[in-house]
């Protein structure tokens, strides 16, 4: 293990892990949290095996990505403003609500037998602009319940471990539900599990801030100060570029499981709901690695290595026509990503300035999320043409091509952050020469 991986002499190795739940308000928010997003992960499978049923077409697949995660490209930059500017806790009680009332509406569309692709269309579209506005929200909100912010990247990490470990239960869950009382139990149930958020929310202890004022030249010019600020930083503009580029070409084979499950592994929705857990499997193992490490020092080179253990991962996934080969290649994937996408997010939540949190944020949601429409739409029509084989390894490549130019400019990255890290006191002042080298070395060592 290394240094920064270890837990400070004396403290229990599983309290420091779980560190960020001393927080009162965290500890609110995880609980919550867990519950909420089990829901959520069997509403996902339960919709992706309803389009296959209905249609067993992979390009619709693509297009009810699409319709999902479209409003998160077009609205993030304008959700970002409105985070920077209001009262965060009180909007996430709302969007939460909204959420809520969204699942309660696919579950009446679907147990009243008048399911159909349009309706799934719209109501996906929905969601997709709810989750516009609450992604960036809650990304955002964390900073909010952490009072020192040496334990932010703890949080971060265990927010990562609870969406995996709801992945797990979640598909599982959700292929049981589908095979003894079809897809609309699986909405019903979901839009239940908010109202444990939804309190957990509201009984939250949350300090007055004073509201952001408001840009003289109006929101757009707020908009363009915060794409400024992120392409000016180097390091920020670099995760984001990375992260878009696996969401576009990489993420998208998660659309494609249902077809793999069904047809060139002969399998239903038992089969469907073990792939998901298995992606989930590894990336609650990598959410907790991320969990144990002490420090964000180290995180930059974590990046491009996660990046293409995904690409190759997915690769040997796309040519494996044995169940029992693809489920440690799904978690391969599955610890790849997460570990990429938690790294990155700790990373820019360390460095960004907090006025300017929301609208970084957002444009980290519209890499991580909004350019998945696209992707989903690429990889169903490509799936249709060429086959979902060669689909996904074009997708691998390409992030096995992202990860290598990532790591070519780590040293530059590493020398545009050092100084913020010192300004923060991540890492103390550096005395001399050497005591920077001393420093340097312990970096590459992790």
């Amino acid at each position: 293990m290394s240094p920064a991986a270890a837990a400070p002499p004396g403290e229990n190795r599983y309290a420091f892990m779980l560190r960020a739940l001393k927080y009162r308000n965290y500890r609110l928010f995880f609980g919550g949290q867990i519950v909420s997003l089990v829901g959520n992960w069997m509403t996902s499978v339960a919709t992706s095996w309803l389009v296959y049923r209905l249609t067993g077409s992979a390009w619709m697949l693509g297009v009810i990505g699409f319709a999902g995660q479209i409003p998160t490209f077009l609205l993030a930059p304008f959700a970002g403003i409105l985070v920077d500017r209001v009262n965060k806790h009180r909007l996430l009680v709302i969007t939460q609500t909204l959420a809520m009332l969204q699942s309660f509406a696919l579950a009446a569309l679907t147990l009243s037998g008048h399911a159909t692709i349009a309706g799934l269309i719209v109501l996906n579209v929905v969601d997709g602009i709810i989750t516009a506005f609450d992604m960036p929200l809650r990304q955002s909100f964390v900073i909010e319940m952490i009072e020192k912010k040496e334990d932010l990247g703890n949080a971060i990490a265990l927010n990562s471990t609870m969406v995996n470990a709801s992945r797990l239960i979640g598909p599982s869950l959700g292929g049981v539900i589908i095979a003894a009382a079809g897809e609309g139990w699986c909405f019903f149930l979901d839009g239940a599990s908010f109202l444990a958020v939804i309190f957990a929310l509201l009984a939250m202890t949350i300090r007055a801030t004073a509201p952001r004022p408001r840009h003289a030249d109006g929101p757009l010019a707020e908009m363009r100060e915060g794409w400024d600020y992120v392409v000016g930083s180097r390091p920020i503009r670099s995760i984001i570029l990375l992260l878009a580029l696996v969401s576009l070409v990489g993420v998208p084979y998660t659309v494609l499981i249902p077809l793999y499950a069904g047809k060139i592994l002969s399998g239903g929705p038992h089969t469907l709901g073990l792939m998901m857990t298995a992606t989930g499997t590894g990336a609650l193992a990598g959410a907790v690695w991320l969990a144990s490490r002490k420090s964000v020092l180290g995180l930059g080179r974590v990046i491009p290595i996660s990046a293409a253990a995904f690409g190759a991962g997915l690769i040997a996934f796309a040519v494996s026509k044995t169940l029992w080969i693809s489920l440690p290649l799904l978690l391969i994937t599955g610890a790849g990503f997460m570990t990429q996408m938690a790294s990155s997010n700790t990373i820019v939540q360390t460095i960004v300035d907090d006025d300017k949190r929301g609208r970084v944020m957002s444009f980290f949601m519209m890499a991580f999320l909004g350019t998945a429409p696209f992707g989903s739409l690429l990889a169903g029509s490509m799936a249709d043409r060429f086959g979902a084989p060669r689909t996904l390894i074009f997708g691998g490549i390409c992030c096995l091509a992202g990860a290598a130019w990532f790591a070519l400019g780590l040293k530059d990255l590493r020398d545009a952050v050092r100084p913020i890290y010192r300004r923060m006191g991540i890492l103390p002042p550096a005395a001399d020469a050497a005591a920077d080298a001393a420093r340097l070395a312990y970096e590459a060592r992790d």
